[in-house]
């Protein structure tokens, strides 16, 4: 009893002065989002903490009814009964558990959504501001400016670029390159070795070879003739 009325009723160890204004403060408008998630999370702690001890508990008794089961049923069944008691207990702080968590995460994700909205609506102001304070006039006027700079500048890129002095005609030196290549080319071809002459065989037939053959037909008229006489 003393943890649940140190919860809500707050700090016994705070000096007198913290607590009329913290008293003056809850009178006048409830406690901060903060002191409230706060708030839950103490009573969170403080009920799992019941919850290992009734677990606890729960085993002993137990073990209690088991060991004087068959020895002695008065004691055993006495331990069943603490044992549903507890149980009882037990499912109680599983519920307000559940309640508590619920309640906590709604109050944390009303505070994140409060602060999210806070923030957009100092920025729509400060928006609002510089908007105020702008003249779309002048933003033409400065991007106008802005463009001529930047005209001016390429023009002067430019010049500054451009080539000075003598101009040549560009066909001119094209063609004169050009010249000077196939001179280079022919100059490489005379200087190449030229190529051993080679001696083509006669198609003509030797001398030997025509008599020869004038004497095969002669043969061959004079066997002829005879066959004929």
């Amino acid at each position: 009893m003393s943890k649940i009325s140190k919860l809500f009723k707050g700090s016994s160890s705070s000096s007198s002065s913290s607590s009329s204004k913290s008293k003056s403060k809850q009178h006048r408008g409830g406690p901060s989002p903060q002191e409230a998630i706060h708030k839950l999370r103490e009573t969170e702690e403080m009920l799992t903490k019941k919850q290992d001890y009734l677990e606890k508990r729960i085993e002993q008794e137990l073990m209690i009814a088991k060991k004087h089961g068959t020895k002695n049923k008065r004691v055993a069944l006495q331990a069943l009964k603490r044992k549903k008691r507890l149980e009882q207990q037990l499912t109680q702080i599983d519920g307000t558990l559940s309640t508590i968590e619920f309640q906590r995460e709604a109050l944390e994700n009303s505070h994140t959504n409060t602060e999210v909205l806070k923030n957009m609506g100092l920025a729509a102001k400060a928006m609002k501001r510089i908007h105020e304070s702008t003249d779309i006039g002048k933003i033409d006027d400065l991007m106008d400016d802005i463009n001529e700079q930047q005209d001016l500048a390429k023009e002067i890129s430019d010049a500054i670029s451009r080539p000075s002095g003598e101009m040549f005609d560009e066909d001119e030196l094209m063609a004169e390159l050009a010249e000077l290549e196939n001179e280079a080319l022919e100059e490489s071809i005379s200087d190449l070795p030229s190529a051993p002459a080679m001696k083509l065989p006669s198609t003509r037939p030797s001398h030997r070879t025509t008599t020869k053959k004038r004497v095969e037909d002669d043969d061959d008229m004079r066997m002829l003739a005879s066959w004929a006489t």
